[in-house]
């Protein structure tokens, strides 16, 4: 797994374009159909996973590939 992502833990990112459907982050994942979450919503990562990001948006927390986020707007700077 490279390190040379811009996305980290606690951070806020928005939706930038809905998957075909999403994986729910359960110990025991299940596919759910992708109009659960708006296109240009945010949330939160939580974790790193195998696959992408697990990310808590407001309808629940799902597996979410790169390619489907962005950085909020209003998200501060990593650090480091």
């Amino acid at each position: 797994m490279s390190d040379s992502t811009p996305y980290s833990v606690g951070q806020t990112v928005t939706l930038s374009q809905r998957p075909p459907y999403l994986k729910t982050a359960d110990p025991m994942p299940m596919l759910r159909p992708a109009d659960l979450i708006a296109s240009g919503e945010m949330g939160t990562i939580l974790e790193r996973r195998p696959g992408g990001w697990a990310v808590k948006f407001t309808r629940g927390v799902f597996l979410m590939e790169e390619s489907y986020l962005a950085i909020a707007p209003d998200s501060p700077p990593d650090n480091g």
